[in-house]
């Protein structure tokens, strides 16, 4: 009889732990999709909030500004300029800062190379806009600057992600 008491209690310690391993595996599942999409949206934040910081200070300095606020305007980069010391010329360190899109990364170049701001870019848009809010090329008649980003942050092995997505208008307040 010992013999059979030790069989049927493995098969429930078996039964117990394959149950309570794939408990396991689920809360581990749920805690890695968490941090995945806490960690896509606190990067995702920070970039369009620091951008659109920058875009509202793009053309800072003396007035009447001898230079232009922004000097590229395309869909996937922008070239911002800011007059930090006051001599009304953009020569400075961080006077320009050039963001971009490399990849699947959100670059910020204020002149000391590209560094990365976010990674993991599933896309990233920026629209001009004019004073009544048509869309212009001109970075001359530019007023405002839509930005759209959209992080993807994989959480396992299957290739499964967490996407999402940011918005906002800036306006720029030194022109």
């Amino acid at each position: 009889m010992h013999l059979a008491d030790l069989l049927v209690a493995m098969a429930i310690f078996g039964g117990v732990s394959a149950a309570m391993l794939t408990a396991l595996q689920e809360g581990l599942r749920v805690y890695a999709v968490g941090v995945s999409r806490a960690e896509s949206q606190q990067s995702g934040r920070i970039a369009v909030e620091r951008l659109a910081g920058e875009i509202r200070t793009a053309g800072l300095g003396p007035r009447p500004a001898a230079f232009a606020a922004i000097t590229v305007a395309e869909p996937t980069r922008i070239v911002l300029h800011r007059d930090l010391d006051g001599d009304g010329v953009v020569t400075g360190s961080g006077e320009t800062i050039t963001w971009r899109l490399t990849g699947a990364t959100l670059r910020r170049d204020a002149g000391a190379g590209a560094q990365p701001i976010v990674d993991g870019v599933r896309s990233f848009a920026l629209e001009y806009l004019d004073a009544a809010g048509h869309a212009v090329e001109n970075p001359d008649e530019i007023r405002t600057v839509a930005i759209t980003l959209v992080t993807e942050a994989a959480w396992d092995l299957a290739d499964r992600s967490v996407v999402t997505r940011f918005a906002t208008r800036v306006r720029l307040r030194n022109r």
